[in-house]
C-alpha cells in the first residue's frame, strides 16, 4: 500500500486536463445532427459581465481554482485557495507548465459565441451557470497564450494546435452546445464534422 502511494512521487506524470461529461464519438455525432443550424446572431449587447464567472464553489475556492486543481497534478494551494505550485499539461498544444499564471481556464464555448448562438435570451442565472459549469466539458486548463489566440472563435476559424486533440475538442464543443440548446452555423458544423473524423 505504501508503495502504491509513493509511486506518483517518484515518477510524476502530468495529468491531461479532462473535463467531465465528454461524450463518445457516436453520441457526439448524434448530438451534432440534432443541433439547429442557423447564422450567428448579433454581438449587440454582449458583455462578459453578463456571464458572471469564477464564482465561489467551496469556501474560498472559486471556479478557476477548482479547475486548476482538477486538471493539474500535485497542485498545492494557499489559505485563499490560490495555486502556489503544481503541474499543468495543456492538451491544446502539448505544453506543461509549473506556474498557475501560465495557465488560463478556457470556456470551450466562448461566452460571446454563446451570446450570439442563443445565450442573449437567457436569464442571468442561466448565463452564470454556463460560465461556471463544472458538470459538462465547458471549462479546461490550457496554456494562456493559446487560449488568448482562440479568443471567441468557433472551430470554423480556430482549432487546437495539436491535431491529436481535435476529436476530443469537437466532442466537448458539440456536447456543450447540445446541452444548452445553442445553435451552430453551417461552417462551424462542417468543421466539427471534419474534426470528428480524427476520432
Amino acid at each position: 500500500m505504501a508503495l502504491a502511494v509513493a509511486l506518483p512521487a517518484t515518477a510524476p506524470q502530468p495529468a491531461a486536463a479532462t473535463p467531465p461529461g465528454i461524450p463518445s464519438e457516436s453520441t457526439a455525432r448524434s448530438e451534432l445532427a440534432a443541433l439547429r443550424v442557423a447564422a450567428d446572431g448579433s454581438s449587440s449587447g454582449y458583455s462578459r459581465d453578463k456571464f458572471p464567472h469564477w464564482n465561489a464553489v467551496s469556501g474560498t475556492c472559486n471556479t478557476r481554482e477548482t479547475v486548476l486543481k482538477r486538471d493539474g497534478t500535485s497542485v498545492v494551494t494557499d489559505s485563499s485557495c490560490a495555486s502556489t505550485s503544481g503541474r499543468w499539461y495543456s492538451p491544446y498544444d502539448g505544453a506543461t507548465w509549473s506556474a498557475a499564471s501560465d495557465v488560463d481556464i478556457d470556456h470551450v464555448i466562448p461566452l460571446s459565441n454563446a451570446w450570439r448562438t442563443g445565450a442573449s435570451g437567457w436569464t442571468q442565472s442561466r448565463r452564470t451557470q454556463f460560465a461556471n459549469d463544472l458538470s459538462n466539458p465547458q471549462l479546461i486548463a490550457v496554456t494562456d497564450n493559446v487560449n488568448q489566440s482562440k479568443g471567441d472563435q468557433s472551430p470554423a476559424t480556430w482549432k487546437p494546435p495539436r491535431t491529436a486533440y481535435w476529436c476530443t475538442y469537437s466532442k466537448m464543443w458539440i456536447h456543450v452546445k447540445y446541452r444548452y440548446s445553442l445553435t451552430v452555423n453551417s461552417s462551424e458544423k462542417s468543421a466539427l464534422t471534419s474534426m470528428l473524423g480524427y476520432c
